[in-house]
């Protein structure tokens, strides 16, 4: 379970990270620009920012 927790604590950091600095090789992604399509661009930011957060939150959840 360790390992999921950190797994679930890096991918959440890594998640919010992307929403906020938008990496140009990783944000024109077709799969990033259909959420982007579906949900505006700063639908897309609050959608990484709450997944991200989740995983974050789920990871220190099993840590403890």
């Amino acid at each position: 379970m360790t390992a999921l927790a950190i797994f679930l604590i890096v991918y959440g950091i890594a998640v919010i990270a992307i929403a906020f600095l938008k990496p140009a090789p990783i944000w024109n992604l077709g799969k990033i620009q259909g959420f982007v399509k579906a949900l505006t661009e700063r639908g897309t930011v609050i959608f990484f920012i709450v997944w991200g957060a989740a995983a974050l939150i789920a990871g220190i959840v099993i840590l403890t």
